[in-house]
């Protein structure tokens, strides 16, 4: 059967899926969470619950770019501190997809970006009014609760909308990560917890032969996107770096909720 037929698909709706994948790539290698227009643009041209199944191959094919791309600046104690609440959030995530309708699962999540935007704003506002001199006893154990917390949060969002880019974006820029080690933990960290989700999101029928022929389709969009976001990266500064993830972040979260 011809690719572009299996979802009854357009020229159109092909070239906007095209263009999507695209913007995974430079998401990838340049602003995470950008590809949150990627995630609308897909559950807008295909059945939503089914959409999430189809992307997660071309996200994971954006996060080996990266991961080759930024693999040396990634900060391994960080990603080790995430993991287990990530489990935790995938599970919950995966328990959530057997009941939730779209509108539920689309909602959810806009709420959650917008806050976490919020939250971050916030944060660094406080930071940048705070006393240097702060217990770090006190900072630990509140280092250790936020990592939980955007832990599962971000477990959670991925699993259920591949939505968890932003989530991670807020807790990295919080975390006081410049832009190489960002992109470079979080290169590492999707991967990882995107491959793990496979299983998962096979067994809820997310993924099979059919969703796979379209992936081998649009992976090869990717690519060229990668590329873009490494050339672009090297001409942007931390400042406007940090505003980007933050707007995409927002503008993301909006897309959701008002789709």
């Amino acid at each position: 059967m011809d690719t572009m037929t299996l979802w009854h698909l357009t020229g159109w709706e092909f070239a906007a899926l095209a263009f999507a994948a695209l913007l995974v790539g430079f998401s990838k290698t340049a602003v995470s969470g950008a590809n949150t227009v990627s995630l609308a643009i897909f559950a807008a041209v295909l059945p939503a619950r089914a959409s999430t199944g189809i992307l997660l191959p071309v996200l994971i094919a954006g996060d080996v770019l990266a991961v080759l791309t930024y693999r040396r600046h990634a900060h391994w104690p960080t990603l080790w501190r995430l993991f287990p609440a990530v489990g935790v959030g995938v599970a919950v995530g995966t328990l959530f997809l057997v009941w939730a309708d779209d509108a539920v699962v689309r909602t959810s999540i806009g709420v959650i970006l917008l806050l976490m935007a919020g939250v971050t704003v916030w944060r660094r506002r406080r930071a940048d009014a705070s006393d240097p001199a702060e217990d770090d006893g006190t900072a630990s154990r509140a280092g250790r609760v936020k990592a939980r917390s955007y832990g599962v949060l971000g477990g959670f969002t991925t699993m259920v909308a591949n939505a968890g880019g932003p989530v991670m974006s807020m807790y990295l820029l919080s975390a006081g990560f410049r832009k190489l080690g960002f992109l470079g933990t979080s290169a590492f960290f999707f991967l990882i917890v995107n491959v793990s989700k496979v299983p998962f999101s096979a067994g809820l029928g997310l993924i099979d032969g059919r969703s796979l022929l379209l992936d081998a389709a649009l992976v090869v969009f990717v690519v060229p996107g990668a590329f873009l976001g490494k050339w672009a990266v090297t001409r942007i500064n931390q400042r406007l770096f940090e505003r980007l993830v933050i707007a995409a972040t927002i503008v993301g979260g909006l897309q959701l909720l008002l789709a």
